[in-house]
């Protein structure tokens, strides 16, 4: 009887080994954006310039220092877009652009490949972390989206950090906000509540760098795709949306499929773009599909997504993807989209302009 168990125990103790170093070799892999628009360096000026890739080098290290430790992909793409969402260069959080109202609304998403697992967040305006929101509704509730006010209250029922709507304001999106209107015809909201008051013949801090022009960031979108040690991959998105946007105007960051999607039988995509066109498309989805079920390779697919069929509706932006073989890609058909990626034992790779790699 020892004899014939013998054969089988090494069989199985052989397969646990494999198992165990197969788990041990997956290389983490992490790709991010911060926006798509009209990113071109004869708008650019050097100090800018070197601001942005700045960072978008500290977001990308703060997801790759997290998963070289261990961490989910899931913690990964938190750990990063928390940054981004406290950095008033972009488009979330803190440097979110404004509403036609005058109001900072704010969009995230967050999915789970390993399980198809998803939660989403729209029009939120006291929750300081937006894609923590997110996760929570993911990972502490029934449901995928949960939008408006009582989203807010479940962020503060959840113990996530609240403050004040002011706390988002910036003076350059303010300022932003103002010309787009101007040139709309539109009228001006009141300058929002609690908002520091406008500087009069000298620029307040946060104008150290330029006003924008609203296209610059026309497609403003923070996001992260992120491949694990475990073989895991996710995606999150978050955004403040379109300058001077209908009030309650929700985009593509938010709908799973459309700027949010992961699974790990294809890939994990996070786009910014024109988010009606992405919608219409399922952007983020469609290119998974591609992979999963046409058999194309990641960039192929993505290409296939952005530079024809988006380009052919004449929609505008771009997206990040990852699959669980690391291969790591982006697309998109906007002049520029500030972007970065790094793999493990890889030093970071940092975009902005369409001309770079």
């Amino acid at each position: 009887m020892a004899t014939m168990r013998e054969p089988a125990f090494l069989i199985c103790s052989c397969l646990l080994a494999l198992t165990a170093t197969a788990q041990q070799t997956h290389k983490w892999a992490v790709v991010l954006h911060g926006g798509a628009g009209v990113i071109e360096r004869k708008n650019m000026d050097p100090k800018t310039e070197a601001a942005y890739r700045a960072d978008l080098e500290t977001a990308i290290q703060k997801a790759a220092d997290t998963l070289d430790k261990g961490g989910s992909a899931l913690d990964a793409i938190e750990a990063a877009i928390r940054y981004m969402e406290d950095d008033p260069l972009f488009n979330a959080g803190r440097g979110a652009v404004f509403s036609a109202a005058g109001k900072n609304e704010l969009d995230a998403a967050i999915m789970d490949g390993s399980n198809l697992k998803a939660g989403a967040v729209a029009d939120v305006t006291h929750t300081r972390h937006p894609i923590t929101l997110a996760r929570t509704v993911m990972e502490k509730s029934k449901h995928v989206m949960l939008i408006g006010s009582p989203a807010d209250e479940f962020a503060a029922s959840n113990g996530l950090e609240m403050v004040d709507p002011s706390f988002f304001f910036t003076e350059r999106r303010w300022q932003q906000l103002v010309e787009e209107l101007k040139k709309e015809g539109k009228p001006i909201p009141p300058r929002p509540a609690g908002a520091p008051p406008a500087a009069i013949g000298k620029p307040s801090a946060d104008l150290m760098f330029p006003v924008e022009s609203p296209d610059a960031h026309k497609f403003g979108t923070v996001g992260v795709v992120a491949l694990d040690k475990q073989g895991n991959i996710a995606a999150g998105t978050s955004t403040g949306g379109l300058t001077a946007k209908m009030w309650g105007r929700v985009g593509d960051s938010p709908i799973i499929g459309a700027g949010t999607y992961a699974d790990n039988s294809s890939c994990a995509v996070s786009g910014t773009g024109t988010g009606e066109y992405f919608i219409r498309l399922t952007v983020a989805r469609t290119i998974c599909a591609l992979v999963q079920y046409k058999g194309m390779g990641l960039q192929e697919a993505a290409d296939d997504v952005i530079q024809h069929q988006l380009t052919d509706l004449k929609g505008d932006g771009g997206i990040i993807a990852i699959d669980t073989k690391g291969d790591m890609v982006w697309s998109f058909n906007s002049p520029g989209m500030y972007r970065a990626r790094i793999s493990e034992g890889g030093k970071a790779e940092i975009g902005m302009y369409k001309d770079e790699k």
